[in-house]
């Protein structure tokens, strides 16, 4: 279980997770996606990636694990996950006054370095 404590000592220049985030952004770059924004925040609500093709908008949250022993990484976007993802995508859509869009909800995991992407992982939460 987390800790609700801050590590102290020295700084993480460039945590894994930072390095799979950037990673994903590539993936999708390959697809030909634009990159809109990286660990865009609305208030305490943050979505790791939002990239654009034609006239598609995707938010992306990337998970990662070194392995499957405490389940898959996708696993960990539960139901309170998915609605503060709904909140900061309809947030970045107000404010950045998006229209005639579709849009949809990706998840990109990485298992012991491994990526899978699960293109429309859920839908918009109530």
């Amino acid at each position: 279980m987390p800790s609700s404590k801050k590590r102290s000592g020295a700084p993480r220049s460039d945590p894994a997770w930072r390095s799979y985030e950037k990673l994903a952004g590539r993936f999708y770059e390959e697809q030909g996606f634009e990159i809109l924004a990286r660990n865009w925040r609305a208030g305490r609500l943050e979505i790791d990636l939002i990239v654009q093709r034609d006239n598609l908008i995707v938010f992306v949250e990337v998970k990662s694990a070194s392995s499957k022993l405490f389940g898959h990484p996708a696993e960990r976007v539960d139901e309170k996950k998915t609605v503060n993802l709904t909140r900061a995508a309809q947030q970045f859509i107000e404010q950045k006054k998006v229209d005639n869009c579709d849009l949809r909800f990706d998840v990109v995991t990485f298992v012991n370095g491994q990526i899978e992407h699960f293109p429309g992982a859920f839908n918009a939460a109530e």
